[in-house]
């Protein structure tokens, strides 16, 4: 039988320099809430130019990763942040949070929720100039939402809060872009809106030509099967897997066998399985090696999400 190719189960991304030093590392975090630690031995490392993806499902842990990031929770391990996302004393990362997160009943406008993105450059209580409306403005406008500049957050659609907060999180020009669950509630084509502006925003400089980056923590996996080049899959607080898109697309594959197809395989390149009705589902890295060995068997082609339900809560083998 012919041999696997070389196994790519975690690889970090290709970089365009080699020696390039990650703008976060992080090692062997840990953080929780009122003493529960919900995340595990977390490491993870974002590169200039990554536009990242961190999947799993509600509950996994992502956001409290992101808070860990952001440093609003305490933690244990180490985050580093380089040099690069610093100017001055301020901290060049952007945040977009759940919109389940903003009051909508506050009383604030749609360009004041935009403008509020500013204040870890201007302070609380320093006034916005007329050049900050007038980004403020602007921004509204390339989302398509500049008749709602005025109105409370409380008068529009959840898909407009949406716009405003992706505006927010980058009008001070951020080096580093993080957003959690930013489609969640959207329909298919606002979703598909919103993470083509997140490719623009990532394809175009900040300032002084500074490259930019975007985290994106979602359970949504068709989004960062189309747009994120690496990902890390977080279950139960942990990292149960990390690979580039790409690769996890074209190697894994899902098995479909009956019990006595299941004996008569070679299990060295099975990652996980699950006992269906017909028999079992099992999970590959070498997709290609099954198809060409046992062609008769009815093999699939692995989606994110089911390389993230075989790995968590399928039984190792």
């Amino acid at each position: 039988r012919k041999l696997p190719p070389n196994k790519r189960i975690k690889k970090e991304p290709i970089k365009p320099f080699p020696m390039m030093k990650p703008i976060i590392e992080i090692k062997n975090l840990s953080a929780g809430y009122d003493g529960r630690t919900v995340l595990h031995d977390v490491n993870l490392s974002i590169y200039e130019r990554d536009f990242l993806g961190i999947i799993g499902p509600n509950g996994g842990g992502k956001t409290t990763l992101v808070k860990a990031i952001l440093g609003t929770i305490p933690h244990s391990g180490t985050i580093r942040y380089a040099p690069e996302l610093f100017r001055g004393g301020e901290r060049l990362i952007g945040y977009m949070p759940q919109i389940s997160d903003f009051d909508r009943a506050f009383p604030i406008s749609m360009q004041e929720v935009v403008l509020s993105g500013l204040q870890g450059r201007r302070g609380f209580r320093s006034r916005y100039t007329k050049e900050d409306r007038a980004k403020a403005t602007a921004l509204l406008e390339e989302a398509g939402i500049a008749d709602t500049a005025r109105k409370p957050i409380g008068e529009v659609s959840g898909g407009q809060m949406q716009r405003a907060l992706l505006c927010r999180a980058v009008i001070a020009d951020p080096k580093l872009l993080i957003l959690d669950e930013p489609t969640l509630g959207l329909d298919v084509m606002s979703r598909e809106a919103m993470l083509e502006e997140l490719q623009e925003y990532l394809d175009s400089e900040g300032t002084g030509g500074a490259p930019r980056s975007v985290l994106i923590s979602s359970h949504i996996s068709s989004d960062l099967e189309k747009f994120c080049d690496d990902i890390y899959m977080i279950d139960r607080g942990r990292i149960v897997l990390h690979g580039e898109t790409d690769v996890l697309l074209d190697s894994y594959g899902i098995l479909k066998v009956d019990e006595r197809q299941y004996q008569a395989l070679d299990r060295r390149y099975l990652l996980a399985g699950m006992r269906e009705a017909y028999g079992y589902r099992l999970l590959t890295n070498e997709r290609r090696y099954y198809q060409e060995n046992y062609p008769d068997l009815v093999m699939e082609k692995g989606s994110i999400d089911d390389i993230l339900i075989l790995t968590a809560r399928g039984e190792k083998l």
